[in-house]
């Protein structure tokens, strides 16, 4: 029996670690293809162009990116699903150097099978939590940590904590720079206490977000950008604005009454993460 190569990735259903997944291809870009779990998007890859970001926030974190130092890159990445971001990365900052902690390993293993992880130079994968292991890395070792993990809808709260933070600064260069994605809705109750906590570690905060989601009318994803360097927020502002997601950028003063007292998240706080509405996804 003849076995037939596989020329390209499979559309379907797929069993991982933590439950299942769907393997889309998009429609209208042959190329492009999603990974969705529970009917959540996690995760879009162009597998003919890395630079093509398709999730609006993926854009305004490829914003914060681009304004970084010129150059390759130590970069980590905690939640990794497809690897959207480290593609971005290895193509538009050759020579960098990355690491993705990403738990589920069966997911690992798909997307190496069917989206061509391989491809992506000088990049490791550790099957790990992101907890777990941001407390491996070695002092002073990352220009810049990414915090994107979803366990489904949710974001893991032991990764949204001050203890976290900490550790995060402790891993970042003194130039390095932390970016958050973070998923909240009305009232954003929730984003307003991460910003606190990140500010409590970060003296140096932005956030990016689409108007209507950042005064908190429709569930959406707002970006932080941390640093204990300053940020380039004129640059921020000019190109969040500028996309093709035109958000706005928050830092200073107006940031500070964006928090509006809001407590820093610690280890052991009885905390309830947002979830999307159904209807955010159809």
């Amino acid at each position: 029996m003849v076995r037939r190569e596989l020329k390209g990735p499979m559309p379907g259903r797929y069993p991982v670690t933590f439950g299942e997944v769907d393997l889309l291809q998009d429609l209208d870009r042959s190329s492009g293809w999603v990974i969705s779990k529970d009917g959540v998007p996690q995760s879009y890859v162009d597998l003919d162009d890395a630079t093509y970001l398709d999730f609006e926030y993926v854009q305004l974190m490829a914003v914060v990116i681009d304004l970084l130092g010129e150059g390759p890159l130590d970069a980590v990445h905690v939640g990794g699903c497809a690897c959207t971001l480290p593609r971005y990365v290895a193509a538009t900052r050759p020579g960098s150097r990355q690491i993705v902690a990403e738990p589920d390993g069966d997911l690992v293993q798909l997307v190496r099978d069917q989206l061509r992880l391989k491809s992506v130079p000088r990049l490791k994968v550790k099957i790990l939590d992101g907890r777990t292991a941001t407390a491996g890395l070695q002092d002073d070792s990352a220009d810049l940590i990414v915090l994107d993990a979803f366990s489904g809808a949710a974001m893991p709260l032991d990764l949204a904590t001050s203890e976290y933070m900490g550790d995060a600064a402790r891993v970042l260069r003194p130039d390095g720079t932390l970016l958050v994605n973070i998923a909240d809705g009305k009232g954003l109750a929730f984003a307003r206490r991460m910003l606190a906590t990140i500010r409590g570690t970060f003296p140096q905060v932005a956030l990016l977000a689409e108007p209507g989601v950042m005064r908190g009318r429709r569930f959406g994803n707002l970006i932080v950008a941390a640093s204990h360097l300053e940020l380039p927020f004129a640059g921020l502002t000019r190109k969040a604005a500028g996309g093709l997601t035109q958000a706005r950028c928050v830092y200073g003063d107006e940031l500070v009454k964006f928090i509006a007292g809001a407590r820093p998240l610690n280890d052991g706080d009885a905390v309830v993460i947002p979830v999307p509405p159904p209807a955010v996804f159809g």
